[in-house]
């Protein structure tokens, strides 16, 4: 039976476990707050009710008698992370700058700014001495973190109203550019265009270098949108004489007693791309036929194996000149320059002429080691320029590989025409000292003239280059030294006294230590190692041609030693606590 309503008669006994306790009235049970949303379906008795009167409850509703909890007008779901009722979070002192994990946040004002925390050692003074070279102070600001910077000096040498942003951007990746494509390290590119930047106001800059890539961004403050730029380098062009007057353009700009504005930097600039090489043609010509005859004597030749190493080179450089002007990479450049000194070292031995054969060619190879590249890459990686190292010690192998085909070529077909040619025959060094170390400096006097050096600096690079031939000599020859540990000490000098040399002048290392290291490029182990190819011995081919490595090594690692080790001596700016910080790496994990 249901009632009216549909709902289904209770029991007496039902009935009576929901009637409220004896004693209570029923204006008590009528004060029983509101049912919360859980039972909202419970029929509650209205005041004055008569007992007759049907009421129907359910088994969740609540007992007369019991007290629910007031609800408020918010939501009572919380979460697991709601403070319980009763327990009172301690606030933190008005003097501690940091509260527990459960504290709400708080700010402060300026001038109510909590004490700044000091480390144990103090915080080092960055002094940024302005006798120093600008390479020196800007390698020191961009090793520092950016808020670490020292503000830029107050000289402004832009317009009235700050500098314009985009052009001086512009104007950094296009020095950049210049200087990467002449050949300069990468972290020396970095520390120019850090320095062009900075000169104008711009000290929240961040440049990047690679092999191809510039790349460098802007962030005026924490809350303006940064501005980045890039430029691609598409050519490279070996002049020294245009990388020192880059030099001096970014020496000026980082001068702060001299103001040049950006509308003089860009005609600076216009004219240094403008200029033309300080040797003609028929110049460059000469000094490779020089420089290969030097080396030639260097290695124990005559005045014959002068002559024909020298006509060797000069036919090999006009032939690579032509090659040039028709488009080919220089893979080719370097394959087709490679073939004439050993055509020649080739056609002697046929014709039963007696002289070294193997010194000739041995000349012939000094011109088109490419000594600069191999110099510049391992600088990069010992620098931490990985990218930029893989990519340049990549560009050497190509031209090795480029010149190992050339004179494959000519070797193989000269031992198939019946050329004697003996890879066991060691070239001797004549015992005239005298000769040897005139032979050298001539040899670096051609070097810097093929990478168009300043004149100035030619006589100080010949001396850096006899001073490097008087060592190995002095170490290989009289104390028999292993070749490669002396040739690593004698690279090391050279590249010692050529930083010296630059922090002296204001101006790059690389023309007074390039050119200086010719005489200890390993012409003569490259040379044998393709001869025992060509004749099917491969072993003693091999072990040559790591000779060969091991030495172009030796001297690329000694330049940077002896670069490095002068730092040790000079003054840095900044002293121990803000100078050249090294990256420190995990060791074995």
């Amino acid at each position: 039976m249901t009632d009216a309503e549909g709902h289904k008669p209770q029991s007496d006994e039902a009935r009576s476990a929901f009637r409220p306790p004896r004693g209570t009235s029923e204006a008590q049970v009528t004060q029983v707050v509101p049912v919360p949303a859980a039972a909202a379906h419970v029929t509650v008795v209205a005041p004055g009710a008569v007992d007759g009167d049907s009421s129907t409850t359910s088994e969740f509703a609540v007992p007369p008698g019991l007290a629910v909890p007031r609800a408020g007008n918010e939501s009572e779901t919380t979460s697991e992370f709601a403070i319980p009722d009763g327990l009172d979070v301690p606030q933190p002192a008005a003097s501690e700058p940091e509260g527990s994990a459960f504290s709400p946040p708080s700010t402060y004002s300026a001038r109510q700014a909590p004490p700044a925390f000091t480390p144990p050692n103090g915080i080092p003074a960055v002094s940024l001495t302005k006798d120093v070279p600008w390479q020196d102070r800007m390698r020191t600001m961009l090793r520092m973190p950016v808020a670490e910077r020292p503000a830029p000096e107050p000289v402004q040498k832009a317009e009235e109203g700050g500098p314009a942003v985009p052009r001086v951007l512009d104007l950094t990746l296009r020095i950049g550019e210049l200087l990467l494509a002449g050949g300069e390290g990468a972290e020396d590119v970095e520390a120019a265009m850090f320095a062009v930047c900075r000169s104008y106001g711009l000290d929240r800059c961040e440049p990047n270098v690679t092999f191809t890539l510039l790349s460098i961004s802007y962030q005026p403050s924490l809350v303006d949108d940064p501005v980045s730029a890039a430029r691609t380098v598409r050519r490279r062009g070996t002049d020294y004489t245009r990388l020192a007057a880059v030099f001096r353009l970014v020496d000026d700009l980082s001068d702060p007693e001299t103001h040049v504005s950006l509308e003089e930097a860009y005609r600076r600039l216009a004219e240094i791309r403008r200029n033309r090489h300080p040797y003609p043609g028929w110049a460059l010509t000469g000094a490779a036929g020089l420089l290969a005859g030097a080396a030639s004597v260097l290695v124990g030749g005559d005045v014959i194996v002068f002559v024909a190493a020298a006509l060797g080179a000069m036919l090999g450089d006009r032939l690579a000149w032509l090659c040039a002007g028709r488009g080919l990479p220089e893979f080719y450049q370097f394959t087709v320059a490679a073939m004439p000194p050993a055509a020649l070292g080739v056609m002697l031995t046929v014709a039963n002429v007696d002289v070294k054969a193997s010194a000739v060619i041995t000349g012939g190879l000094f011109a088109l080691l490419p000594g600069r590249a191999l110099v510049a890459g391992v600088q990069d990686g010992l620098t931490g320029f990985y990218i930029t190292a893989s990519a340049r010690l990549l560009e050497v192998m190509y031209f090795f590989v480029g010149i190992v085909t050339g004179v494959l070529l000519v070797l193989y077909f000269g031992v198939k025409l019946g050329a004697q040619l003996n890879p066991d025959a060691a070239l001797g060094v004549s015992q005239q000292p005298v000769l040897q170390i005139v032979a050298s400096m001539l040899l670096s006097l051609t070097f810097a003239v093929l990478l168009q050096q300043e004149r100035s600096t030619v006589l100080w690079v010949t001396l850096n280059g006899g001073v490097a031939w008087v060592v190995y000599g002095a170490m290989h020859s009289v104390g028999d030294i292993s070749p490669v540990a002396s040739t690593a000490v004698a690279a090391g000098l050279v590249g010692l006294f050529g930083q010296l040399l630059s922090r002296y002048r204001f101006a790059s290392a690389l023309p007074y230590t390039t050119a200086a290291i010719g005489p200890l490029l390993p012409g003569s182990a490259t040379y044998f190692g393709l001869l025992a190819i060509a004749q099917n011995n491969i072993d003693k081919g091999l072990v040559s041609l790591a000779k060969a490595v091991s030495l172009a090594m030796a001297i690329a690692i000694g330049v940077n030693l002896g670069s490095e080790i002068s730092r040790l001596f000079l003054r840095l700016p900044g002293g121990s606590a803000a100078g050249r910080r090294a990256a420190k790496r995990t060791r074995g994990f």
